[in-house]
């Protein structure tokens, strides 16, 4: 992070940290002047000097926030980088205040007449047919406003309380005879380990962790829930998934083709599980079996090992991808290992023109490969998009995910064709281990947030009506393929995407089977693909999925393609079940 300010302690972060709440500042101004709020009717000539105004302070909003994000999430330990963040969380309430007076500006123009005059309305068309769609669902100007600068006592302080109390859990754990307090996400990792009572220990450890914090954790929550079902009524939608659809560029035939696809499929996945209980010779999989390693492999996967092995397949695919994934290993853009106050998970993020940071919790494993192959394919899209402003760039969820997934499958697909039958074994267990969890984990958390938003509606939920919901939910999507007196109640507090924007869940389902139907075109026709593949990254925030599949001849709204999408899966689990 040096190469982008010395510290957080500074002159040069300092500095910059001042231009952007000048550019604020200056924009507000802008917007008082030329009253861009509601029935206003300002030409196009105020229209081609505000967006160039906002582009430039969103972009260096962007720069500061993903800065302060990286220490944040690398260690909540660290005091300076929480008060960054707790400033900069106030920069952002004057930024969605103006985002929704622009919003409902934008709902009172005559768009045709705007798009005829000005180029810079044609440049961001999308943006602002959205816009014109969310300005249909705000409040009055004044309640937006109170909303806007609640959230940081809010959602945001929610999501930021479970974010703290997580990464900072430590939890006694016997390992080699020895009790040991570990990070919650050192624990969560032994899920991987070949031992099937080490993995039991830790998952009891746990649940019984998660227990421990159930209080403070159902009140975030509830909070976060609470506060968007309000917000939902007011604003006039009928519930939060037509939301969440809007800011996803799909509609609800598309999101019910692929549920209805993805609920025909459970049983293919059950068939996986029981094949995979059956080579670890067990009866049943308990929950704590899902991630258990299986096949062998003389490739031990260390860090520098996957590295190397990530490099030379993204060059068979392109050089320019190839070259990507070079210099993001030799510029050290990826905090690759566990450790405790770091976030868990993986993730990664835009930070500066064509750059990118990635978080890993990298466990030597084909899984944590796949991983890496999937967060440089989000380093990837961010490369295709440098050029576009930043309100051209917004990436929503659903699309978010094409290129990670395309990633991952392409480090797939090289293993599966050179390997030992032990290697393929590992790595199609890998691969269904992830399909699973993107489809049916994916699925349960998809119910558990449907029925939460509804119970939430009367009334607060306890912890333990929670852990209910969510075991209702692994029922309902993994069936028989799990022993249902092991199944992970806790979920709904392990997962951080809960406290945040509503339903982050099953875009990534979207970007699996999206993914996948891409490159079934990509292996179809190389050539023609990749003339067109880095376009459609580029593009992602200039038109809505649908218009986007087209390009490569494919209809999303049908169930049909999500079908076909999964047929592959289907694919890999007879070879799986054969290689058993």
């Amino acid at each position: 992070m040096e190469v982008v300010f010395p510290s957080l302690s500074s002159l040069e972060f300092h500095s910059a940290f001042g231009d952007v709440e000048r550019g604020i500042k200056a924009l507000e101004e802008y917007f008082h002047k030329h009253s861009i709020e509601k029935g206003s009717h300002s030409g196009s000539e105020v229209f081609d000097e505000l967006v160039p105004a906002y582009n430039s302070v969103l972009e260096q909003l962007r720069v500061i926030n993903a800065y302060i994000h990286a220490f944040t999430s690398t260690d909540s330990r660290d005091e300076l980088a929480a008060a960054k963040e707790s400033e900069i969380d106030q920069l952002h309430v004057s930024v969605r205040k103006l985002s929704k007076r622009f919003a409902a500006w934008i709902g009172g123009l005559d768009l045709e007449a705007l798009l005829a005059s000005s180029e810079v309305a044609k440049a961001h068309e999308y943006m602002l047919i959205k816009a014109k769609i969310s300005s249909q669902h705000l409040m009055r100007p004044g309640e937006e406003m109170l909303a806007s600068e609640l959230e940081v006592t809010g959602m945001s302080a929610w999501s930021k309380l479970h974010g703290n109390v997580t990464s900072q859990l430590t939890i006694p754990i016997e390992v080699d005879g020895e009790i040991q307090n570990l990070p919650m996400s050192v624990v969560r990792n032994f899920a991987y380990d070949p031992d099937r009572e080490r993995r039991r220990t830790a998952f009891e450890a746990e649940l019984a962790g998660w227990k421990t914090v159930e209080v403070p954790l159902a009140a975030a929550m509830n909070g976060v829930k609470g506060e968007v079902s309000t917000l939902c009524r007011h604003r006039k939608w009928d519930e939060p998934l037509d939301e969440a659809l809007l800011s996803c560029n799909i509609d609800r035939h598309t999101l019910d083709a692929m549920m209805l696809a993805a609920t025909e499929a459970f049983p293919i996945f059950r068939r996986y599980l029981k094949a995979k209980a059956k080579a670890l010779g067990l009866e049943k999989l308990a929950f704590y079996d899902l991630f258990a390693p299986l096949g062998s492999s003389e490739q031990t996967w260390e860090y520098p090992e996957a590295c190397d092995f990530v490099v030379e397949q993204f060059h068979g695919y392109s050089h320019k991808l190839g070259e990507f994934a070079s210099r993001s290993f030799r510029e050290n853009w990826i905090d690759a290992g566990p450790r405790a106050g770091k976030t868990d998970g993986a993730y990664c993020m835009s930070i500066r023109k064509d750059e990118s940071r990635i978080l890993m919790n990298y466990k030597p494993s084909f899984g944590s490969v796949s991983t890496l192959a999937h967060e440089l394919g989000h380093g990837y899209h961010n490369l295709c998009l440098y050029g576009r402003t930043p309100l051209q760039r917004a990436t929503p969820m659903t699309l978010a995910e094409t290129a990670s997934i395309f990633c991952e499958t392409i480090i797939r697909q090289a293993v599966l064709k050179d390997g030992t039958p032990g290697e393929q074994l590992a790595v199609l267990e890998a691969s269904l281990q992830g399909s699973c969890q993107v489809v049916v984990d994916i699925s349960s958390r998809f119910f558990f947030e449907k029925w939460v938003f509804e119970a939430r509606a009367k009334r607060e939920l306890s912890g333990r009506e929670m852990c209910e919901i969510m075991q209702r939910a692994q029922l309902e999507t993994y069936g028989d393929g799990l022993d249902s007196d092991y199944l992970h109640p806790y979920m709904w507090a392990a997962k951080s995407h809960y406290y945040g924007r509503s339903y982050y869940n099953f875009p990534y389902m979207f970007g699996l089977l999206f993914g996948l139907g891409l490159y079934a075109v990509y292996q179809r026709d190389p050539e023609p693909f990749k003339a067109h593949y880095d376009d459609l990254l580029s593009s992602t925030g200039l038109a809505d999925a649908a218009t986007l599949g087209k390009r490569f001849g494919i209809d999303i709204t049908k169930p049909d393609f999500w079908r076909a999408s999964l047929d592959q899966i289907r694919a890999d689990v007879d070879r799986f079940e054969a290689l058993i």
